[in-house]
């Protein structure tokens, strides 16, 4: 695999959180958390991001129903998707995310219980579950699924 740098969204009607890895550590980090009206993302904010960053692909979570079926979210991500497309002309991917903001939120009560100080926040709830949709995303790639 080649060296890339990588954006995951966690997209949300309110927030979106933005988690970044690299092709090489394979490590993911919490990145930032972009508000959004009404599923409408703050553009401005995201644009940001993709010049800071230069990433060359970007990941998307799209939650299921833990019967699989489609969640309710699901018009309104791939709206997100398509609109990350027009904006930017990068590949996206979607990596299906059940319950990641779940995980995000059980992983910040253990960094509590380790001696974390301050109160948990949505932000970061939203920036950690970004971080679980890209850990999905490389695991899916390494382990050659598919070709980049």
């Amino acid at each position: 695999m080649s060296h890339m740098t990588v954006l995951g969204f966690d997209y949300g009607k309110a927030r979106i959180g933005v988690a970044i890895t690299n092709t090489v550590t394979g490590i993911a980090t919490p990145q930032s958390t972009i508000q959004a009206h009404d599923g409408v993302p703050d553009w401005n904010a995201i644009s940001r991001c993709l010049q800071e960053w230069q990433p060359k692909r970007l990941v998307v979570g799209m939650p299921r129903k833990l019967d699989g079926s489609d969640s309710a979210m699901q018009e309104p991500i791939l709206r997100f998707i398509r609109q990350l497309e027009g904006r930017y002309h990068l590949p996206v991917d979607v990596v299906s995310e059940q319950l990641s903001s779940l995980e995000a939120e059980q992983r910040l009560k253990q960094a509590r219980q380790a001696g974390r100080k301050r109160k948990v926040r949505k932000e970061e709830i939203d920036q950690i579950a970004a971080t679980i949709i890209l850990e999905s995303w490389m695991q899916e790639y390494t382990h050659g699924q598919q070709e980049l």
